[in-house]
């Protein structure tokens, strides 16, 4: 069975090269190019790979997490950024997540399962590594406001 449910953000320009993606609920990220004032914010491609990390690490928490409370959990995105015959890509996109769990009740549990939790987000559930390894087309429009 398919689930059909809309996402969506809205971004807009707050100054050049200046962004802030607001969700639904209110919530907002700013980000933009590298250069000029934003020195430590984000760009589109690390928020590309917050995304990936993001949605993997919380299906993996959720896994394991009701198991036992990890003393370290940390997910690495990185990959190459190309620019060739097919245009400007990500390429080699790695996920590495180093998790540690505490001695005590149900951490040997969460040890144990921890390696299929990351198999099973990355083979069925974290809808953004899904959506690249699928290759979902892109549409875009243009709205005259």
């Amino acid at each position: 069975m398919s689930e059909h449910s809309k996402r969506s953000v809205v971004v807009e320009r707050t100054s050049s090269g200046q962004f802030v993606a607001t969700n639904i609920r209110g919530g907002s990220i700013r980000f933009g190019t590298a250069d000029g004032d934003q020195e430590t914010g984000f760009t589109p491609v690390e928020l590309f790979l917050a995304a990936i990390g993001g949605c993997t690490a919380v299906d993996v928490d959720i896994a394991t997490g009701r198991h036992a409370e990890p003393t370290r959990f940390s997910v690495t995105v990185a990959g190459d950024k190309v620019s060739d015959d097919l245009g400007n890509r990500m390429t080699n996109l790695e996920v590495a997540f180093t998790v540690t769990f505490p001695d005590g009740e149900g951490a040997e549990r969460a040890r144990a399962i921890l390696p299929r939790a990351i198999r099973t987000s990355h083979d069925r559930l974290c809808t953004v590594s899904r959506t690249v390894e699928v290759g979902t087309p892109v549409t875009t429009t243009v709205t005259d406001a």
